[in-house]
């Protein structure tokens, strides 16, 4: 039989229960059933496919449809069964002594209509509570042994735009330089898979992309876009030839061991001209004065109107975060897990920051028929403000 390793460590799992269940207590909830592979795989410790019964108080009930011998190994959780149906929910709940839950938990933010539908016949006579908030804000918060992995995976990040001048060249598709950059970033361990929580929006290690391609618009809910390969994806790299005096996008996200670091920076054969060099250093004073203003207790919303202000000030109102009328409205986002994590640095945010928040800033201009200049760097929240957790120089790399 193959072994599996547990991946979670038991001290580790059981705080993440039990906040959770101080949670469902407070909300008047009998338990909560998670299906959501990050959800499952950050309570349960696997992420295999089944059903996580959460109860207020008392040991959780993994029940495994695929695949169960695997996800009794990797799981922490004492209590692991094997599952054909989730019709046959309640009854599992009932042989192990848990009473029928009358309001019970769901992630109602990603659980498709049909699932929905599917639990209302299951548990008819339950009353369904989104917990989906709830579970967000619990995660938002990065354990040391979360921020152990996310630092390790922002060094990853370093090391990959340290690898940018040993692999690019002059007249390379960006596709080809994608390639390249991403067989680098599989050897150092990186898994490939980046997960969203927003609905039907995918990405595929980040964005690769030189000059004015970078400043295409795309569907993706990101400031950049690029045309991409073909319509159906219509972002990321595409066959457009890496250019001199063009700046160049590595927008890449490194992911290990489930942990995501978010990093981006500007590099360039020959010379960008003045204006994009003056944009550029906006964005980096940009980042610098919210690395001064952010500590624990800093409203979301009120950094992304401070950037927007000093953005406008310095000229780049049209060009900040985007161009046109459907740039987006955030300059900031949580990372863990998922890439699009909270707290969201955005417009009419009212959270506050919180120690243990791990947050991606990315200040950026957005010049069509140009290209992208700016920055991004993975900050842990501490008490005395923001820690970059990258570090690779912010300055315009030039090849």
């Amino acid at each position: 039989m193959i072994q599996y390793d547990r991946s979670i460590p038991e001290a580790e799992q059981q705080s993440r229960i039990t906040i959770f269940q101080e949670r469902l207590s407070k909300s008047d909830l009998d338990g909560a059933l998670i299906l959501q592979k990050a959800d499952m795989f950050y309570y349960s410790g696997t992420a295999q496919q089944g059903w996580l019964y959460i109860p207020d108080s008392g040991e959780p009930l993994l029940m495994v449809f695929k695949d169960f011998q695997r996800a009794k190994q990797e799981s922490g959780i004492n209590r692991v069964v094997s599952l054909v149906t989730p019709k046959k929910i309640p009854e599992t709940l009932a042989a192990f002594g848990y009473p029928f839950p009358k309001t019970l938990g769901l992630e109602l933010d990603v659980l498709s209509a049909n699932q929905y539908l599917l639990f209302q016949e299951i548990f008819s006579d339950s009353i369904f509570v989104d917990v989906s908030t709830d579970i967000r804000l619990q995660r938002a918060i990065k354990s040391e042994y979360e921020i152990g992995f996310m630092r390790k995976a922002s060094k990853m990040a370093d090391k990959v735009a340290a690898k940018v001048p040993d692999l690019i060249e002059e007249e390379m598709t960006e596709i080809k330089f994608a390639g390249l950059l991403e067989a680098y970033a599989r050897s150092l361990g990186h898994q490939g898979l980046i997960r969203m929580r927003m609905w039907d929006n995918d990405l595929f290690y980040g964005h690769i992309m030189a000059g004015p391609g970078a400043a295409v618009p795309s569907c993706f809910a990101s400031p950049t876009g690029g045309r991409g390969l073909n319509p159906s994806i219509a972002q990321g790299p595409g066959f457009n030839t890496i250019k001199r005096n063009e700046p160049i996008l590595v927008d890449y996200v490194f992911a290990l061991n489930g942990y995501i670091s978010d990093h981006t920076r500007i590099f360039c054969f020959g010379n960008l001209s003045d204006d994009l060099l003056k944009a550029h250093d906006a964005m980096l004073e940009i980042q610098k004065m919210v690395k001064q203003k952010a500590t624990p207790g800093s409203i979301t919303g009120e950094l992304y109107d401070m950037m927007i202000s000093e953005a406008n000030a310095k000229g780049y109102k049209d060009y900040f975060m985007g161009a046109g009328e459907r740039r987006i409205r955030f300059t900031g986002h949580g990372i863990g897990l998922e890439l699009d994590e909270f707290p969201f640095i955005a417009k009419g945010q009212t959270l506050c920051l919180e120690k243990g928040m791990v947050i991606a800033l990315e200040p950026k201009a957005v010049f069509p028929g140009k290209g992208v200049v700016g920055i991004e760097n993975s900050f842990l929240v501490t008490d005395n403000g923001l820690e970059s957790l990258t570090t690779y120089s912010d300055k315009i790399t030039i090849l």
